[in-house]
């Protein structure tokens, strides 16, 4: 947490800056260009703490200030204390309702397709091919073909896309992968549905996955190297 926490906090300070700067600032430069993308990857970070129009003024306001070298208008040292909570409340809250759409999202696919199976971890997956060959165990290397999306179709990854395909060891992915792949044989193709907390938690992968996202994965596997 003390890592989500520092990367959110440098988020805060470079998207209230730019959010303090909206409504004038036009960025011309390519240094002014390339500040404004920093500012903006940076801040897809906060995304999770759906902010309103008041709140990232205030945001703005402290930044301006700290900035300037400005008298803050608070007790700084006070406040300090509420900031954490106040993110993980927010990150909660938003992870909460994606973790409640995945869920509904397994009942109703589990209701559609026959074929797929839910282990005991929560892990939903469906043979899309039979493989023939070697299946992989837990610290074995593999190499794939994979397209990865949300459950309302967007795309955040895929090999396919890119046309290469990608190795790995099982054991240093996200852990629906390291069990959902155990499931198929060189040859085979799967399709799996990981639940938030056999993927990235409650923080996400910002700024394309949110958090308590489930993720939707087919993969094939073309090879075992042990």
């Amino acid at each position: 947490m003390k890592i989500i926490f520092t990367v959110v906090a440098i988020s805060l300070l470079s998207t209230a800056c730019t959010k303090a700067e909206s409504t004038s600032f036009k960025p011309e430069t390519d240094e002014d260009k390339t500040l404004y993308t920093l500012g903006y990857e940076m801040g897809t970070r906060l995304q999770a703490l759906n902010l309103n129009k008041r709140e990232a003024d205030a945001l703005a306001k402290g930044f301006a200030d700290s900035a300037k070298n400005e008298k803050s208008v608070v007790d700084v040292e006070a406040y300090k204390l509420k900031i954490q909570p106040l993110i993980q409340t927010r990150i909660q809250a938003a992870s909460g309702s994606e973790k409640e759409k995945g869920k509904q999202f397994i009942t109703e696919y589990l209701a559609k397709n026959q074929k797929a199976v839910k282990t005991d971890s929560g892990l939903v997956y469906e043979i899309m091919k039979e493989g023939k060959g070697k299946t992989p165990g837990a610290s074995d290397t593999v190499e794939v073909h994979y397209h990865g999306t949300l459950i309302n179709g967007s795309v955040f990854d895929s090999s396919v896309l890119r046309k290469k395909t990608i190795s790995f060891p099982l054991n240093r992915v996200i852990k629906g992968w390291t069990e959902g792949l155990q499931k198929v044989k060189e040859g085979g193709k799967i399709k799996l549905i990981i639940p938030s907390d056999l993927a990235y938690g409650e923080a996400g992968s910002p700024p394309k996955i949110p958090g308590g996202a489930t993720l939707i994965f087919e993969v094939e596997l073309f090879k075992v190297n042990p």
